[in-house]
């Protein structure tokens, strides 16, 4: 019935927890979910109020623009060039989505032929592997590890791999490892980009989301990346919008007109009136997002404190709203969780073969819950 390439699809790791989890509370288990990446916390009232306001307006039951209202767009290119020092033409250099997945699912479609490499990082999110396999591409991953402050070694990539390579994906503050990247491998990776004439598409989706005075910088902030890449972003995480499905993809012309080839190609646009939602979260308050971070990091503290007073090594992340903790079997230590103790955290390995040995909290569940668990961990036998 389906076609070959669904052989090589993996099935979606969230939708696999679902299940895993609806069966354990079909059995009367309390779960306490630290798995999916989903805030708790509710999209602040202003926006909501946008969205209301212009869903009621008949002028936006209609189709949307494919790239976007030109007021979010400017909305977008305003906030870009506060929040990064960075200038964007709202006409041809930002594009909406539909959430920053739409984004990175239909990019390969674009620019990469049968047979063709996409560098992607492992332990990634895993939507960088699959938007290849439906491009029919090969995926290199690139391996995130401890010692290399999680950043992938581009002189490591072989030769071979590099000729073949069209697309690189990167993804700082990063998901799973929560890991930060410096303005210098940004400077390194333009380097590599133009050397070789790769695609660079950096996800950025928890540029918002960071604790101890850290503020994230935009690949695009490194000179010459506007001219190799661009670069996906989301309100989904900084305004609690994971539901509305509202992102953009700004930087490079060229490579956005291919984006956006494929797009109104796939879909309509995205709905007008959630438009002007992000237009009121983009141009309206931001201390909306320092409360929330604020809420993460009593979150983060209570987490990690409680966890390394169990033994196990865990280092506080700078951004993003996850825990990496390295563990024996990440599998294994996942399923204890979840049938010792009614936990849900995500396993490494869903995010690729280098994210074996690791497990993955979100820090999307109220400080008693987390303690909660904590309680419920120390329970466990080891």
């Amino acid at each position: 019935m389906y076609a070959q390439r669904m052989g090589s699809l993996p099935p979606y790791l969230f939708a696999r927890i679902d299940a895993m989890k609806a069966e354990k509370i079909e059995q009367g288990v309390d779960i306490i979910d630290l798995g999916v990446g989903d805030p708790d916390l509710p999209t602040p009232p202003h926006i909501v109020e946008a969205l209301c306001t212009a869903a009621r307006d008949p002028k936006n039951h209609h189709y949307p623009s494919y790239a976007g209202l030109p007021a979010f767009r400017s909305a977008v290119a305003d906030w870009f060039q506060n929040r990064f020092n960075v200038t964007l033409d709202p006409k041809d250099q930002i594009l909406s989505l539909m959430g920053s997945k739409d984004g990175i699912a239909h990019i390969p479609e674009a620019f990469v032929n049968p047979g063709d490499v996409v560098l992607a990082p492992s332990p990634g999110y895993p939507v960088y592997q699959t938007s290849t396999l439906f491009a029919e591409g090969t995926i290199h991953e690139m391996p995130l590890t401890s010692d290399q402050q999680f950043l992938p070694v581009l002189d490591d990539i072989p030769k071979e791999v590099v000729a073949k390579a069209k697309l690189l994906f990167l993804n700082y503050p990063n998901n799973p490892t929560s890991a930060v990247a410096p303005m210098k491998f940004y400077d390194e990776v333009v380097e590599f980009a133009r050397e070789h004439n790769i695609v660079v598409v950096s996800d950025n989706a928890y540029s918002e989301i960071s604790y101890d005075g850290y503020r994230s910088p935009s690949f695009l902030e490194a000179d010459g990346a506007m001219e190799v890449g661009v670069e996906m972003h989301s309100l989904s995480k900084t305004f609690n919008m994971t539901g509305w499905r509202l992102g953009m993809a700004v930087g490079n012309a060229e490579i956005l007109a291919g984006l956006g080839r494929v797009k109104t190609n796939v879909d309509s646009g995205v709905f007008d009136a959630v438009q002007h939602a992000g237009i009121a979260a983009l141009s309206g308050p931001q201390d909306c997002i320092g409360e929330a971070c604020a809420v993460y990091k009593e979150r983060r503290d209570v987490l990690v404190n409680g966890l390394r007073s169990l033994g196990y090594e865990v280092t506080a992340p700078k951004a993003t709203f996850y825990v990496w903790m390295p563990v024996d079997d990440c599998m294994a230590f996942s399923a204890r969780l979840l049938n010792e103790a009614g936990i849900v955290a995500t396993p490494g390995l869903g995010f690729g073969s280098s994210g074996e040995g690791y497990v993955r909290f979100a820090l999307t569940r109220q400080v008693e819950r987390i303690q909660e668990a904590l309680d419920r961990i120390a329970g466990m036998s080891r």
